[in-house]
C-alpha cells in the first residue's frame, strides 16, 4: 500500500453503450422489435424528463462534459477520467449515462417485473451482459462488471445466466429490488440463485432507482411511459420528486429485510450482498429495529418465537457478515456517523458518469467529506473495504494508486472525530 496516496475503489460506476449499439448485441430475432420500439422509447423518456422537471438541469450539467461522458462506453476515455479522479478500480452497473442509455425491453437499472414481456426483458439483459463482458475484458484489473439477472422468469434461466456471466469475466450480478406481483425473495424457490452465487463467489447487488412512480407522480405517469398524447395537461403534484428521493432508499433496502429474516444468509453463509446509492444513514436504525424485534421478550410474548427459530444469530450479525453498502457521493454526515454505521460496512462510490455523482470534482469532494479522519479509516472507506469484499488485486493495483491516487496529505486537516 502506498505511503503517500490512497488506493480508491469506487463501489458505484455505470457503463453502457449508446442505445443503438445494443442492437448488435441482441439475438437477431429481437432486432426488428428493437427498431420498432427504440424511437418510441426515446420519445417516452423525453416526455418523462420534461414532466419530472429533470431534463433541463441534466442537459445543462452535461453541456460542457461530452468528452468525459463518453467514458460511459469508451475504454480509453474512461481510464483517463478515472485517472484524473484518482480512482484505481470500480464496480460497474448498467445505465451508462441516463435511462436513455439503458438496454432495451426493460433490461435497465430498475429491472422492474411489471409492464414487460419476460422473453424480451431477458433479451435486453443478455445484450447488456455481452457488451459489459467485452468492456471489462479491456481492463479486467480495474473493472468489476455486473451482469443483469432477473429471477422472476424462470429460476433455472437465471442460474444459467449467472454461470454464463462467471465464465465470461463478470464477477457479480444485479437483481431488482422491486418484486411487484412476484414471489418475494424469502420464497424458497429462489434458493438455486443464492446457491449459484455463493458457489461461484458472485456478489449480489441491489441499486437504487426503481420505485412505484405512480405513487409520486400520479397515474398519468403510465401515459408518459407510453409516450401517449393527451388533450388534458398533466396535473401538478407539488413535491413529487422530493417525496421520491426521500423514500427511494427504503425500496432499495427492503430486500435485505426479507433476506435476513427469511434465513437466506443462514442457509448460505458465504453469500455476499451489496446495496448501492441509497446513503448509509439508515443502517444503525434498521439494525437496531431488527435486533429489537429479534430479542425483545415482551414483543415475543405476543407473537411467540416461531418467526425467528430458523435464525442462529441476531439480524445485525448477518448484516455485518454478509452485507456491505455502497455510499455514492458520500456525505459528511455519513463520515461523522461511520462508527454507528459500521466502519467496515461503508464503501465509497463516485457514481460516474451520472450527474448526481462526484465527477468531475471527485478528489475535492473526497477531501471535503473525509478530511480529519484517521488515515486507516479513510483507507478503509475509500478502497480497503471494497478490495476485501470484492477480492480486488491490491498488489497489482498499488503501482497505479501510487501514480493517480489522492494524496494522503490533503486529508490531514480538522474533520469529524
Amino acid at each position: 500500500m502506498s505511503q503517500d496516496r490512497f488506493l480508491v475503489i469506487s463501489s458505484d460506476g455505470h457503463a453502457g453503450p449508446r442505445p443503438e449499439v445494443y442492437r448488435e448485441y441482441l439475438d437477431p430475432k429481437f432486432r426488428e422489435l428493437f427498431d420498432l420500439q427504440n424511437q418510441a422509447r426515446m420519445a417516452a423518456l423525453e416526455l418523462a424528463g420534461e414532466r419530472l422537471e429533470m431534463r433541463q438541469e441534466s442537459q445543462l450539467w452535461a453541456s460542457d462534459k461530452a468528452h468525459g461522458l463518453a467514458g460511459a462506453w469508451d475504454h480509453e476515455r474512461r481510464n483517463a477520467v478515472l485517472d484524473a479522479d484518482g480512482v484505481a478500480a470500480e464496480v460497474l452497473f448498467v445505465d451508462g449515462l441516463t435511462e436513455a442509455n439503458s438496454p432495451p425491453f426493460g433490461g435497465d437499472l430498475g429491472l422492474m417485473p411489471t409492464g414487460v414481456v419476460p422473453e424480451h426483458q431477458w433479451a435486453g439483459c443478455r445484450a447488456h451482459n455481452r457488451w459489459m463482458s467485452e468492456f471489462v475484458a479491456q481492463e479486467p484489473l480495474r473493472r468489476y462488471g455486473l451482469a443483469l439477472v432477473t429471477p422472476f422468469w424462470g429460476v433455472d434461466v437465471a442460474v444459467a445466466e449467472i454461470e454464463w456471466a462467471k465464465n465470461n469475466g463478470l464477477r457479480g450480478i444485479m437483481i431488482p429490488h422491486m418484486f411487484t406481483g412476484q414471489d418475494p425473495y424469502h420464497h424458497p424457490k429462489y434458493d438455486p440463485i443464492w446457491r449459484a452465487c455463493e458457489e461461484r463467489e458472485m456478489v449480489i447487488h441491489f441499486h437504487s432507482g426503481a420505485a412505484p412512480m405512480h405513487e409520486y407522480y400520479g397515474l398519468d405517469i403510465f401515459r408518459m411511459q407510453n409516450a401517449e398524447e393527451s388533450s388534458e395537461p398533466a396535473p401538478e403534484l407539488p413535491g413529487a420528486l422530493g417525496i421520491y428521493v426521500t423514500e427511494v432508499a427504503w425500496w432499495l433496502t427492503r430486500p435485505l429485510v426479507y433476506m435476513i429474516w427469511g434465513g437466506i444468509f443462514e442457509r448460505f453463509p458465504g453469500l455476499k450482498t451489496a446495496v448501492t446509492e441509497g446513503s448509509t444513514i439508515w443502517v444503525p436504525e434498521l439494525l437496531h429495529l431488527m435486533d429489537q424485534r429479534y430479542g425483545d421478550h415482551h414483543f415475543s410474548a405476543k407473537l411467540g418465537t416461531a418467526y425467528k427459530k430458523h435464525l442462529s444469530m441476531k439480524p445485525s450479525e448477518y448484516f455485518r457478515r454478509n452485507i456491505k453498502v455502497g455510499s455514492s457521493a458520500m456525505s459528511r454526515r455519513e463520515a461523522e456517523l461511520r462508527h454507528e454505521i459500521g466502519l467496515g460496512t461503508i464503501m465509497w462510490g463516485s457514481d460516474y458518469p451520472h450527474p448526481e455523482g462526484t465527477w468531475p470534482e471527485t478528489q475535492k469532494m473526497m477531501v471535503e467529506v473525509l478530511s480529519g479522519l484517521p488515515e486507516n479509516e479513510i483507507e478503509a472507506i475509500l478502497g480497503g473495504n471494497a478490495a476485501e469484499f470484492y477480492g480486488f488485486d491490491v498488489e497489482a493495483l498499488t503501482p497505479l494508486a501510487d501514480r493517480i491516487g489522492p494524496e494522503r496529505a490533503l486529508f490531514r486537516t480538522e474533520g469529524p472525530a
